[in-house]
């Protein structure tokens, strides 16, 4: 059976932002779905050899016409839990004007202060039987994503830190998606020693060459210790960033996260590692 969360609530009070949070953590989005989908989507996300275990769906402007839906999936044996995220009235004025959108009901009201009340009235029933009310007003998006990593984050991911290592060399350029370089090339290249050469970091001579050197000790204790000071004060504010650490040196840093492996796990950070092709690591 189906772990399905829909996401209704006000327009412009954040189901897209909310959709898009869940979808960082792993859940299945389909956005904007009418009603007369909602059988077909579960019904594809329940077959046998589907991969889809967390379906999260936001509604379109048939919100109301959800609750019946909701009735029969949870009769049929699903988890079916429902967001509904709000606002005041002033703060979706200003979000409007803000966008320069048209409301969905800006047809059926004489202006937007009209077509939100309106909204409010129509999608009363499903606020009181939401699982859970968000009220967006004086929220961010950070706050908002912190909201939800609580109730529906099984894994634990949305609040580790992704760190990405890659090596490079200097002559090829920074990358492009660094958001932090650290420059290695004080430690010892084993390219120049002559039996090193044709292996690559991650063979154990090659690590060993680089990390028995008492300055690359000192340097990755520096390093963990200054990426556990920007993950907390990340986590303080209700942020998170990929942390993407670049090392030039290609065979000293790609033995270096072999030691990096050991900082990441007690820490619960998430850590991929990759380096240039070896036609370029000199």
């Amino acid at each position: 059976m189906a772990d399905i969360v829909l996401i209704t609530g006000l327009s412009g009070a954040g189901r897209s932002a909310a959709a898009a949070v869940l979808e960082d953590l792993g859940w299945y989005v389909v956005d904007n779905l009418p009603t007369s989908l909602v059988d077909t989507i579960v019904e594809l996300a329940s077959k046998p050899g589907s991969d889809i275990e967390r379906l999260a769906l936001v509604s379109g402007r048939q919100h109301i016409e959800v609750l019946p839906k909701v009735a029969a999936l949870r009769g049929d044996g699903h988890r079916v839990r429902i967001v509904f995220l709000d606002a005041t009235t002033a703060e979706l004025v200003k979000r409007y004007d803000s966008t320069r959108r048209r409301h969905p009901l800006n047809a059926e009201a004489e202006g937007l202060v009209e077509a939100i009340d309106l909204e409010r009235s129509l999608l009363d029933p499903v606020r009181s039987a939401a699982d859970l009310v968000i009220d967006t007003t004086d929220l961010n998006i950070h706050q908002l994503k912190a909201k939800l990593i609580a109730a529906f984050d099984q894994t634990g991911d949305g609040q580790r830190l992704q760190i990405a290592i890659e090596s490079f060399g200097y002559k090829y350029g920074l990358p492009l998606d660094a958001d932090i370089v650290m420059d290695v090339r004080f430690l010892p290249n084993p390219h120049w020693e002559e039996l090193l050469r044709p292996l690559t970091g991650h063979d154990p001579a090659v690590r060993d060459f680089v990390l028995e050197r008492s300055n690359a000790s000192q340097f990755l204790d520096e390093f963990e210790a200054m990426m556990v000071e920007i993950d907390a004060k990340l986590a303080s504010e209700g942020l998170e960033i990929p942390a993407r650490p670049f090392l030039p040196f290609a065979r000293s840093a790609c033995a270096m996260t072999s030691r990096c492996r050991s900082l990441d796990q007690p820490r619960g950070w998430r850590r991929t590692s990759s380096a240039m092709p070896s036609s370029a690591k000199r």
